[in-house]
């Protein structure tokens, strides 16, 4: 049998499970460069709030698409995709590309590739938000049944998300959404043999790991970044706006929640995000191997030494 090369390594996991350091003792391993694979940590204006790596983590290793969008674009996985491509092209051959972090739909566009949706233009969404502003999403949802019935009986009328992509999509193009379901672009690693791991810490030692580091993000001025980020006042629906621990810290600020309640709150959505994490992996991308993190060097290296007959 004709012995392929590993083209790239996917270290995936929960939030808090270790992956940021795992990428990096690979990349020095392995002579690769860490890929940014989380669709918060894209953004400039979240260093501390999105555990991006330190510094001292990124003058170890190579690093690419951290923090390189600014809050205030509703950054897309075709967007993220497109930037990947970019950067496979640019270490082809040279460096082992080392994709590292928790946005599962980041992980199965790479792998499986995208459905052919179509760009909508600035103009166009920001028309559709000026549209939405100050509207509930029930409301928004009856605009949409209006305009495009078949993608509106799709969608749960609370996913405010959805709706709005869909009310954007069908002003781009006049067509329904669901109407560009089906045909997919393949992606840039469908043809590339990778290894694919996932990071499964014990779920209390993960819970308590969560709270702490929420903790250690205060310390490291998390409520300062935030308070940043809020005085540019952007549309509140942007997914940096989202990012787990922002709505919170912004209620604090605003005199709607005390500190203390927002860092629950900031814990409790990071916990139960982590918790999703795990079921979407487990159903979504069935293929990939789990381990749990402290084996995760030792696997990826397995697979490697395989390879090469060692």
């Amino acid at each position: 049998m004709r012995d392929v090369r590993i083209g790239a390594v996917l270290i995936a996991g929960p939030t808090a499970s270790g992956k940021s350091a795992l990428g990096v003792k690979l990349a020095q391993a392995l002579n690769g460069v860490v890929i940014n694979a989380d669709s918060m940590q894209v953004y400039r204006d979240l260093h501390v709030l999105t555990a991006r790596p330190t510094p001292e983590e990124e003058a170890q290793a190579p690093h690419r698409l951290y923090g390189h969008v600014d809050a205030a674009i509703n950054f897309s996985v075709g967007r993220y995709v497109a930037d990947a491509v970019e950067v496979l092209r640019d270490v082809q051959d040279k460096q082992l590309p080392i994709f590292v972090g928790g946005t599962g739909l980041y992980f199965k566009a790479l792998t499986e590739g995208l459905s052919d949706m179509p760009s909508v233009p600035d103009e166009v969404r920001e028309e559709i938000r000026r549209e939405s502003e100050g509207l509930e999403t029930p409301e928004l949802h009856r605009i949409l049944s209006e305009r495009d019935p078949l993608t509106a009986a799709t969608l749960r009328p609370s996913d405010r998300l959805r709706v709005q992509r869909a009310l954007e999509v069908f002003a781009a193009t006049g067509q329904p959404l669901v109407s560009f379901h089906g045909a997919r672009q393949p992606g840039p690693l469908s043809d590339v043999s990778v290894v694919k791991l996932f990071l499964e810490p014990e779920r209390e030692e993960l819970r308590q790991r969560i709270d702490r580091r929420f903790l250690a993000m205060m310390d490291d001025g998390a409520l300062d970044e935030v308070r940043r980020i809020g005085e540019r006042n952007l549309d509140p629906m942007l997914p940096a706006m989202r990012a787990h621990g922002v709505p919170g810290l912004l209620a604090h600020l605003r005199g709607e929640l005390s500190l203390d309640e927002a860092i629950a709150r900031g814990q409790g959505d990071t916990r139960r995000y982590a918790k999703r994490q795990f079921t979407w992996f487990r159903h979504q991308l069935p293929d990939w191997t789990w381990v749990p993190p402290e084996q995760g060097f030792e696997a990826v290296m397995d697979r490697f030494n395989a390879r090469s007959g060692l």
